[in-house]
């Protein structure tokens, strides 16, 4: 709820004689004439109210006559009620108070105008959108320089009333007008409206000023983040998680995860590696299938062999995963470890739910012609060639295991 919204106005017995005896008020604005009387009652009202005393404010005014009241003196009356109303959390009272006090014909131009964005403000206090849109509406027609708050207000209720493209602009003309200092609501309500509209590249200068003026906030350095991705700048995305992780502000399991998998996408491997690899040795987490897969394969692509086994090995015991088995397998074959090459492959094969059968069919027969076994080598090209992706490469390495016993064959013959 908004609180705060109707400052209490000077009370007129607070009016004190110039070196010339004239009436000024605490502004130092020349002030019409008050009863004695009137004066006192107005200033004890003041007294009770700061002191929180609202049933002695209002009896005190109570004990007012408005009709033997001057206009300013009725309009003192109404504005101190209306704080009253507004105390107790009766706005529609507060609000009646207020136009009273207008009516009264005691109030100057600016007071009106004021009068006017607080009876607004009232109406938002109370969820009363549309009509705080009207009241807003009819005050900026009488009012020269509206000010950032009074745009922040109109934005927020055609925000909350679900019109986003009457929200922008007010919600803009209030972070303009808000200048080098903005309030943090105020660009968050702008940072929203950009968001819905997918307007990427004027959102992140946006949460950039938020990161200026909260850098403790973790939620602005992780959407700054995912907007950059939104744009396709995967380096420039990592960047504001990198920052918030040095700082402390990210440290879970999903969090580094997404870090680092954005750079690994950022083509950034090692030091993807090396932020899961810190965490996981410091006990930060107990890595899940998704992170031990994540870590390994990092490793892979900044071509850390040996680093890539152990994660991608508790990965397969934690899941029984017959892709991460034939991803070992393809490991141990880079390493030219044909034995447990062969091993993690028949694992895959046998679990029978590999996404790409026929990969794995293909590497076993590198695996077994890589030991000279040549004719289970041909039974698993064979076999390979039943996958449309793998039948170009099977059929080479047929031809090249027949031209290799043709040449054994001649060999012997002579």
């Amino acid at each position: 709820m908004i609180t705060g919204l109707v400052a209490l106005a000077p009370a007129p017995g607070f009016a004190q004689e110039d070196s010339g005896g004239a009436k000024k008020d605490e502004k130092g604005r020349r002030a019409p004439p008050v009863d004695a009387q009137t004066g006192k009652r107005l200033n004890e009202a003041v007294e009770f109210l700061s002191a929180n005393k609202l049933k002695d404010a209002r009896t005190t005014l109570e004990k007012l006559n408005p009709e033997r009241l001057s206009p300013y003196e009725q309009s003192r009356m109404f504005q101190l009620m209306a704080a009253i109303e507004q105390s107790e959390e009766k706005y529609d009272a507060a609000r009646i108070q207020l136009e009273k006090a207008i009516a009264s014909g005691g109030l100057a131009d600016i007071e009106i105008s004021n009068t006017r964005f607080q009876i607004a403000q009232l109406y938002m206090a109370q969820e009363k959108w549309r009509d705080g849109i009207k009241a807003l509406e009819e005050w900026f027609k009488i009012t020269p320089q509206p000010n950032s708050a009074a745009y922040y207000l109109l934005a927020i209720a055609h925000y909350q009333l679900n019109e986003m493209n009457k929200a922008l602009e007010p919600a803009q003309k209030a972070v303009d007008l808000s200048g080098d200092k903005p309030q943090v609501s105020w660009i968050e309500l702008l940072l929203a409206l950009r968001m819905d509209r997918e307007e990427y590249a004027l959102a992140a200068p946006l949460l950039r000023k938020l990161i200026a003026l909260g850098p403790e906030k973790k939620q602005y350095w992780t959407q700054l983040s995912s907007v950059y991705a939104a744009q396709g700048d995967l380096k420039q995305a990592a960047i504001p998680l990198q920052l918030a992780y040095h700082q402390g502000l990210i440290g879970s399991e999903n969090e580094l995860r997404q870090l680092s998998e954005l750079l690994v996408q950022a083509n950034i491997p090692y030091r993807a590696a090396r932020t899961l690899r810190t965490a996981i040795d410091k006990k930060a987490f107990e890595p899940d299938v998704k992170t031990l897969e994540l870590l390994g394969q990092a490793w892979l692509i900044a071509r850390s062999t040996d680093e890539a086994l152990k994660p991608l090995e508790q990965a397969a015991k934690q899941s029984g995963k017959s892709d991460i088995y034939l991803r070992i397998a393809e490991v141990y074959s880079q390493r030219e470890d044909w034995t447990n090459a062969q091993n993690n492959l028949k694992t895959a094969l046998d679990k029978g739910d590999l996404k790409n059968p026929g990969s794995a069919q293909l590497l076993m027969g590198i695996v077994l012609y890589s030991q000279e076994k040549y004719g289970e080598a041909k039974t698993w090209f064979e076999r390979a060639r039943n996958s449309t992706a793998q039948r170009s490469q099977a059929d080479n390495w047929l031809k090249y295991i027949e031209q290799a016993r043709k040449r054994a064959a001649e060999e012997a013959a002579s």
